[in-house]
């Protein structure tokens, strides 16, 4: 497989982490099944970035019927997350944001870390928290009512703040104090349950410490959004119309409240044949006679 002078493998490696050799071989086959689709003598990000996006989240659904109400509340929820991605201090950079339907998400934004991560800070997962529901608030903002498509951020918010409580110690509150083990689910009957091991008093503290830390991360969330709305409704009026924003589009919306479009993809046809019944081309005699072998002569005449 060839790749383009341009291809950077380390931005398909930060978004990769953890894949096995087996993943990252089929990325690179469905990168170079891509690239042959489309008659290109090399690989190109494009075609890489697509194929990551297809192992990681799933093939691309632009059949899926949505209404042009789905799309714009769509638009306007990655455009919440990519913006207050943007604007948080302790994120990591925003890679891209889509609207295109891929897996059970209708669209999707991404960020990714410059290094490896080997470990989380506590600024570092509040922010992560107040982009999670800058979704939801975006939503609302354009519609005046919410939906279920923030079921997603709402569960691993809710999950990330339990376990900064629970598990890393970063509640003042709460303290260095690990609440429950890693094998604290135990079978009974034909459920599982959770094994407490503190009281029911410090359930209700921990409860009220993991509602504070999102609650804390919404209103820093609504204050983004609602102090740039000319900025929010820009990423979502430009993701209705491209689809997909990489990150550096996305910050010269917040930098300079305006958006360059990005230039036209030229259509390349993919290659193909002759249609049929195309007649052959005649030799200059109008007749066509075999081809000469050099070496062989006239063949001798034959014999009774």
């Amino acid at each position: 497989m060839k790749l383009a002078p341009a291809v950077d493998l380390s931005v398909i490696a930060r978004g990769t982490p953890g894949y096995s050799g087996a993943e990252l071989a089929n990325l690179l086959n469905e990168a170079a099944l891509l690239a042959a689709s489309t008659n290109k003598k090399a690989v190109n990000m494009e075609e890489l970035e697509e194929a990551r996006d297809k192992v990681r989240w799933g093939r691309e659904r632009r059949s899926l019927a949505m209404t042009d109400d789905d799309k714009k509340f769509t638009a306007w929820h990655e455009a919440g997350h990519a913006l207050v991605n943007v604007v948080l201090e302790h994120t990591h950079p925003l890679h891209k944001v889509t609207i295109i339907p891929r897996g059970q998400s209708l669209g999707s934004t991404m960020s990714l870390p410059k290094t490896d991560i080997l470990s989380r800070r506590r600024k570092e997962m509040l922010d992560m928290i107040a982009v999670m529901m800058a979704g939801r608030i975006a939503e609302e903002i354009v519609s005046g009512d919410i939906s279920s498509g923030a079921a997603g951020d709402i569960q691993q918010a809710t999950n990330m703040a339990r376990a900064m409580v629970t598990q890393w110690g970063m509640s003042d509150r709460l303290g260095m104090v690990q609440y429950g083990d890693d094998d604290e689910y135990v079978f009974l009957g034909r459920e599982m349950t959770r094994a407490k091991v503190y009281s029911e008093s410090t359930a209700q503290e921990i409860d009220g410490e993991v509602k504070r830390i999102i609650d804390e991360a919404y209103k820093i969330a609504k204050d983004i959004l609602t102090t740039n709305p000319d900025k929010l409704a820009l990423i979502a009026s430009s993701l209705l119309e491209y689809e997909t924003l990489d990150g550096q589009q996305v910050e010269e919306i917040v930098r300079t409240g305006k958006f360059t479009p990005p230039p036209p993809t030229p259509h390349v046809d993919p290659p193909h044949g002759a249609p049929a019944g195309t007649p052959l081309p005649e030799s200059p005699g109008g007749k066509l006679s075999p081809p000469k072998l050099p070496g062989l002569g006239t063949p001798a005449p034959a014999t009774a």
